[in-house]
C-alpha cells in the first residue's frame, strides 16, 4: 500500500463510535475502529442523474481497504461533532468535486471482514441526491467513475460481486426499493 501524507492524515482522523441505536458512545481513530471492528457512524451517498442512472466511483487502488472496487458515489465518516448531513456534503465535494441537495432515505448496520485485516462495522446513513454534473475525481479517493442503470447494476453485482464493495452489495437492493 502506497501511504501518502493525505492517507496518513485520514487514518488518524477520529470516527464516532455508536451503539446499535446510533447513539454516540465515544470516538476512536479511524484505523483503530477498523482494526478492532468497532461500531461507528458512516454514510453512503447515491447520486442519480436525470436519466435515473447512478454515479459509481471506482475506489483508488491505494485506499486502505477495498481499493480498486466499484462503489456508490461517495462514502465516508462524519468527524467528531460534525452533523452527518454536513459531512456528506463535505465528502461529496472532496471526493467527487461537486455537491448537490441530499436527503437521507434509510440507515442500516453492516459488518464485514475486509482486506488488510480490517473490519467494517458501521451504522450507515444512506443519502440520495440528484445531479447531472460530471465529477472531478480526487485521485487520492477515486480512480474512475461511470453512470449506470440501476437494473444493470443489480445484475452485474449478482454476476461479478467481487468487483463491488461489500456495503454497496449489501444495500443496493434496499436503495432501489426505497426509491420506489
Amino acid at each position: 500500500m502506497n501511504v501518502t501524507p493525505q492517507i496518513i492524515q485520514q487514518l488518524e482522523e477520529k470516527v464516532i463510535l455508536v451503539d446499535t441505536s446510533d447513539r454516540q458512545i465515544g470516538v476512536a481513530e479511524k484505523l483503530q475502529a477498523h482494526r478492532e471492528g468497532l461500531l461507528h457512524r458512516a454514510f453512503s451517498i447515491f447520486v442519480l442523474n436525470s436519466e435515473n442512472q447512478l454515479l459509481l466511483q471506482k475506489r483508488a487502488k491505494h485506499k486502505y481497504h477495498s481499493g480498486g472496487l466499484w462503489t456508490n458515489t461517495c462514502c465516508s465518516h462524519p468527524r467528531h461533532e460534525e452533523p452527518t448531513l454536513l459531512a456528506a456534503h463535505r465528502r461529496l465535494q472532496e471526493e467527487m468535486g461537486f455537491d448537490c441537495e441530499l436527503r437521507e432515505i434509510f440507515s442500516f448496520i453492516y459488518h464485514a471482514e475486509l482486506d488488510n485485516e480490517l473490519t467494517e462495522y458501521e451504522f450507515d446513513h444512506v443519502f440520495v441526491g440528484y445531479s447531472d454534473h460530471s465529477p472531478v475525481l480526487n485521485p487520492e479517493e477515486a480512480e474512475d467513475w461511470k453512470w449506470i442503470d440501476l437494473k444493470t447494476l443489480q445484475a452485474d453485482i449478482q454476476k461479478n460481486p467481487a468487483s463491488y464493495t461489500y456495503w454497496l452489495r449489501d444495500c443496493c437492493d434496499r436503495f432501489i426499493t426505497e426509491l420506489g
